[in-house]
């Protein structure tokens, strides 16, 4: 306590006394006895007052000592498993050293896909994500003096480089290598890129990464087999300075289903891990033909222009025919190009309001307008009579499909001979008119969905011009072809919704990632929180039955599967208390990236320790590593001082003293007649 607070606490006295004794003293005649007891308690109610206005502190120092923390950080993946008894005699060393234990606050932790705060090591983990595991310590022991001591073998499988991860010498990294650190001769399939879905009858592409590690001029043999049949195969040639190679090629899908590729290279002469020599993916074969109807009454340039387009995607055929036609064969056709409608489509038009079929019109000089503007009620034609050029001009903010990729700047006129009023929505307009560079009010081409019913609208002819145009600028078709392309899928896509709606993947590469996520939505097309979906799965070749619900989890309901084995499976989603299911299968192959690494990484590793400002051991230098963080002057315990400081007393003690004296001398003077 300092000398202006003990002599405000004298001050405080003098004053309390001096009161009392002007009161009770210097005019008042009472009976002595009592006037002692009053101005007693009276003095003690005043210095508790000043006391309390005046608050009197003192302060205590408190020496500690903090110790660094060293974090001990396990990899518990399958890759390192035959290493578990050098892990644990590394980690009892550490956590035996008594200058360890002197010197530093020790936890332990493992990591495999994530990071875990135990020092229980299985070895079961199917992935190591060594830059999570970092960065999570990183942002646990973000502000406190601390290291980390590693005990890994280097090979990650899953996140980003760690070998470049740096604290900035705030959380240094002592990398132990454990494993074998040999490096031996191997041929490895890295990768195998495939999409997910093929077309019946389409090439499909395949593209396979290959490298060598080794000093030798090797050559072997690439082959490619789908359920199991050999469809590509060819000699690759590698050397110590061409040591990976890239092979692309395309497959044919010639039947409907899921189908196994399966990349496999020649193994090496005494080679030690042939597990990496081979990898297998899937790809879902579908049939999604859509067979295109062009009726015209012409003969027109147009048409075999619209045809190629058409065509140049093979899930698509087209038919050209001239009305009238039977029913037979407007059944047939998917989607329906009507070129330039006169009074001899009235039937076709009929079947396409009955069966809400897709349908592009285009219209030009030969169209019977008074026709089209009574075949149909939501446009209005004004037919002037005069046949005009007209420029297109795209429309930016056009929203129902991507068309940012086109431009049609340059483009030659088409011939238009009638202008169209109407409810048509703005944002349904891909082309707007511009004729002699002047903006019109009026579509050029624009597109529709009216219950369900989507339409296209050509408001001009000589569309051929524009497909000569496209290969005189590129030498090729493909801007003109694709913008159609994109036109057909748009309005081939005619499915409902669909209240459940199941988000899964046909082929899983083993059982780490395998899951099922639905949404589900109301009669309003609002998604359900409260649904009961129920999961029940059947494996078609290792009898595996069960049911699960399916957990919400950030508005979509999923399940985890991944305690399923290699297989086949069916499964069925079910929403309780509804007449509502979808059903679906799925393959999760036998793969253990794990299993594709044969010695350790200690390059990374060491790259590692120098960009954190730690250094790379080995588990025979366990007891250099105990010198070397024990001596290193960034973990010395730091003694710091904390300074407390506190009332001398507490304000509660005070108003309970003021009152108990203020209040027993209200009771003295009232008991004894006093004012």
């Amino acid at each position: 306590m300092d000398t202006k607070t003990v002599l405000l606490i004298v001050l405080a006295g003098i004053i309390a006394l001096a009161v009392v004794v002007f009161q009770y003293y210097k005019y008042a005649k009472k009976r002595r006895n009592l006037a002692v007891i009053l101005s007693f308690l009276r003095f003690i109610a005043l210095l508790a007052i000043l006391l309390l206005l005046i608050n009197p502190k003192f302060s205590k120092q408190v020496l500690t000592l903090q110790k660094t923390n060293l974090i001990v950080l396990a990899d518990n993946s399958s890759s390192v498993a035959s290493d578990r008894e050098t892990i644990d005699q590394i980690t009892a060393s550490i956590k035996g050293s008594t200058n360890i234990t002197d010197q530093f606050n020790v936890s332990d932790y493992r990591f495999d896909t994530n990071l875990s705060d135990s020092d229980t090591l299985d070895f079961q983990g199917k992935n190591t994500n060594i830059a999570k595991a970092l960065t999570s310590i990183g942002d646990i022991y973000a502000k406190t003096n601390s290291a980390i001591v590693m005990l890994t073998d280097g090979n990650q499988t899953l996140g980003k480089d760690y070998s470049f991860y740096s604290t900035n010498e705030k959380l240094p990294v002592f990398p132990i290598v454990v494993g074998d650190t040999t490096s031996y001769e191997d041929l490895r399939v890295d990768q195998v890129n495939v999409n997910r879905f093929a077309f019946l009858k389409n090439r499909y592409p395949v593209e396979v990464y290959v490298s060598y590690n080794g000093n030798q001029n090797v050559t072997r043999s690439l082959s490619l087999q789908v359920d199991g049949k050999v469809v590509h195969r060819e000699n690759l040639s590698f050397s110590n300075d061409e040591n990976s190679k890239v092979v692309s090629t395309l497959l044919e899908a010639r039947s409907v289903g899921t189908k196994s590729v399966k990349v496999t290279i020649a193994s090496l002469e005494n080679e030690r891990n042939v597990i990496n020599n081979g990898k297998t993916v899937a790809v879902e074969v579908i049939d999604e033909k859509v067979n295109v109807g062009i009726i015209s009454e012409i003969n027109h340039p147009d048409i075999g222009a619209l045809v190629k387009a058409i065509e140049s995607n093979e899930q698509r055929t087209v038919s050209v025919m001239k009305p009238p036609l039977a029913t037979e064969e407007l059944e047939e056709i998917d989607l329906f190009v009507l070129y330039q409608p006169r009074t001899t489509f009235k039937a076709v038009f009929e079947y396409i309001e009955r069966s809400k079929a897709a349908t592009i019109i285009v219209n030009g000089a030969h169209t019977d307008w008074r026709f089209f503007g009574s075949i149909q009620k939501n446009y209005e034609v004004n037919d002037n009579g005069i046949v005009q050029e007209v420029t297109p001009v795209l429309n930016a903010a056009f929203s129902k499909y991507d068309i940012s990729e086109h431009s049609f700047e340059g483009y030659p006129p088409l011939e238009s001979g009638a202008e169209l009023i109407g409810a048509y929505g703005a944002n349904d307009v891909l082309l707007n008119m511009s004729i002699k560079g002047m903006a019109m009010d009026n579509p050029l081409m624009f597109v529709t969905d009216l219950g369900n019913h989507k339409k296209a609208y050509i408001m001009g002819e000589n569309l051929w011009k524009w497909r000569m145009h496209c290969y005189r600028e590129n030498q090729d078709f493909k801007n003109f072809d694709d913008f159609f392309g994109k036109l057909m899928v748009y309005l081939s896509d005619n499915d409902s919704k669909e209240r459940l709606q199941v988000d899964y993947r046909t082929v899983y590469e083993g059982s780490n990632d395998v899951k099922i996520s639905a949404t589900y939505f109301d009669e309003a097309f609002l998604f359900d929180p409260n649904a009961s979906i129920q999961l029940s799965i059947k494996g078609k070749d290792n009898g595996v039955s069960t049911e699960i619900p399916m957990l919400l989890k950030e508005n979509v309901y999923e399940a985890d599967l991944s305690n399923l084995g290699e297989g086949q499976y069916d499964f069925t989603l079910t929403v309780k208390e509804e007449n509502r299911s979808k059903s679906g299968s799925f393959t999760i192959l036998d793969f253990d990236v794990e299993q594709q690494f044969l010695s350790s990484d200690y390059k990374k590793l060491e790259r590692l320790a120098n960009t954190s400002g730690g250094k790379l051991f080995f588990p025979s230098q366990i007891e250099d590593m105990i010198e070397n963080v024990t001596s290193d002057q960034r973990f010395r315990p730091i003694q710091s001082s904390v300074k407390n400081v506190v009332s001398l007393i507490d304000f509660r003690v005070l108003l309970g003293l003021i009152v108990a004296a203020l209040a027993m001398e209200w009771f003295i003077r009232k008991y004894n007649g006093l004012t």
